[in-house]
C-alpha cells in the first residue's frame, strides 16, 4: 500500500517509517527537514510544511493510507500548538480528503478532552473531533507518553542530586516505547473509527522512576514534593515573559499530577531496563 507519512523524520514518526518499510509498503515521507535514518525500502520524501497548505498539493495523491504524528513539543515563541498540531494537521485532513484518501491514522495524547487549559493537550482534542466529522475512516491513537520522554525529564534532576515531584499523592504511568507503539499503529493503521488508549507492558509510580534513575545513574535517592499549584504560578509568569514555555510548563504539570496509564498494555520493551541503559551510557 502506498502510505503518507507526516512527521516521517521525528522521534515517533522515524520508527512508524522503519516499521511501515519492513512491511513492505510505499511510504511517501512529509517533513520539515530529512536526516539520516540508514532507510531501506520504497520511499520518497517530501519537504513541507504542515501551516501552509501549498506545501502538501499533491502529497496525498494515490494513497491508500495518511498517518500523521504532526506536533508541537518543544516551547516555541513563534508557533503554537493551535497552529500545529490543530491547523497543520487540519490542512494535511483536507488535502487527504480532496486526494480520495479513505484512512486517515492521527496520533493524540491520552486525556485530550479533559485539558482545555493545556494548549499541548487541548489543540489534538480539538483536531480529534474535525477528524471523526471529516467522513473518513480513522483511528486515533493516545499514548500515554514515551520511553524517552520521561528519561528527558528526569536526567536534569537527577544530575543535579534530587528530583521534585508533584504533590503529596502517587501517581502512575505506564509509557510505551516508541518502537513498540510503532508496531501498534501499522498493525491497526486499517482499523475502522477506532480509538485507542495506550501504554507499555509496565505501569510505575513516578516515584519508583526517579528511584530506577538514581539507581541506574548510582546514585542515592533525594526525592521533594512540590505543590501541584506552583506550576500554575510558572506558567502564568511565561505567559507574561511571551517566551513560549507556558505551553511546556501546563503540560508538565497535566502529565505528572494525574495517571497517565493506557487501558491498552503493549509491547515487549522493558521501561525499567530501557532506564538502567540510558543511565549507565
Amino acid at each position: 500500500m502506498k502510505i503518507v507519512l507526516a512527521g516521517a523524520y521525528g522521534n515517533l514518526g522515524a520508527d512508524v517509517f522503519k516499521e511501515l518499510l519492513k512491511n513492505g509498503h510505499e511510504v511517501v515521507a512529509l517533513d520539515m527537514m530529512q536526516r539520516d535514518l540508514e532507510l531501506s525500502g520504497n520511499y520518497t520524501y517530501k519537504q513541507v510544511d504542515v501551516t501552509k497548505p501549498e506545501t502538501l498539493k499533491g502529497t496525498c495523491d494515490n494513497a491508500d493510507v495518511v498517518i500523521t504524528t504532526v506536533g508541537l513539543t518543544k516551547a516555541s515563541a513563534t508557533v503554537t500548538n493551535y497552529e500545529i498540531d490543530y491547523q497543520g494537521n487540519l490542512n494535511l485532513l483536507n488535502e487527504a480528503k480532496a486526494a480520495g484518501v479513505k484512512q486517515f491514522v492521527y496520533v493524540s495524547v491520552i486525556k485530550a478532552d479533559v485539558a482545555e487549559d493545556v494548549p499541548m493537550v487541548h489543540s489534538k482534542y480539538l483536531f480529534e473531533q474535525e477528524l471523526k466529522k471529516s467522513g473518513l475512516k480513522y483511528v486515533i491513537l493516545r499514548p500515554t507518553g514515551y520511553f524517552y520522554d520521561i528519561v528527558k525529564v528526569f536526567r536534569p534532576m537527577i544530575e543535579k542530586g534530587s528530583v521534585s515531584l508533584l504533590g503529596k499523592d502517587p501517581i502512575y504511568a505506564n509509557v510505551i516505547s516508541t518502537e513498540d507503539f510503532a508496531d501498534f499503529i501499522v498493525k491497526h493503521m486499517l482499523d475502522e473509527n477506532a480509538m485507542y488508549e495506550i501504554g507499555g507492558k509496565e505501569t510505575y509510580s513516578y516515584e519508583e522512576i526517579a528511584n530506577m534513575c538514581f539507581e541506574a545513574a548510582g546514585k542515592e535517592p533525594v526525592i521533594k514534593r512540590a505543590p501541584v499549584w506552583l506550576f500554575d504560578v510558572l506558567a502564568f509568569a511565561n505567559k507574561l515573559k511571551k517566551n513560549g514555555k507556558e505551553a511546556i510548563i501546563r503540560f508538565s504539570k497535566h502529565t505528572l499530577s494525574q495517571d497517565m496509564v493506557g487501558e491498552i498494555k503493549y509491547g515487549e520493551m522493558s521501561f525499567a531496563q530501557y532506564v538502567k541503559n540510558n543511565f549507565s551510557k
